[in-house]
């Protein structure tokens, strides 16, 4: 991995996995392993986790992006992952709009910061 760059992985719905493969992002590692995962309704819950904890493992990635109600699925392992790298960013879909308080990643953000932080 010398002179490259991170990858940024991403596990979503068709439409979200689709947008970010016409933005660029789509690669496969050595291993023909795909950086995405696109999550349709018979995607089971332990395939998912696995993928999730196979991005974790891989060292070409920095970022993972997941749709908030995939996350809700596996919320276990997303709460157990401590690393700051790869950060794992919790975003909306188009049928699921983005919940703030669901999201474990910026309630430990928040919890970092007291309100006189912000004044």
């Amino acid at each position: 991995m010398a002179g490259r760059g991170k990858l940024i992985a991403v596990i979503g719905d068709e439409d979200t996995c689709t947008g970010f493969l016409l933005g660029g992002i789509g690669e496969l590692n050595k291993n023909r392993k795909p950086n995405f995962l696109v999550v349709e309704k018979d995607t089971s819950i332990t395939e998912i986790e696995e993928t999730f904890k196979s991005f974790l493992a891989r060292s070409d990635i920095a970022i993972i992006l997941i749709n908030q109600f995939i996350a809700e699925m596996i919320r276990h392992a997303i709460d157990a992952h401590m690393q700051s790298i790869p950060a794992v960013l919790e975003i909306p879909s188009k049928e699921h709009p983005y919940d703030a308080s669901k999201d474990s990643i910026l309630r430990r953000a928040k919890g970092m910061f007291s309100a006189e932080d912000f004044r």
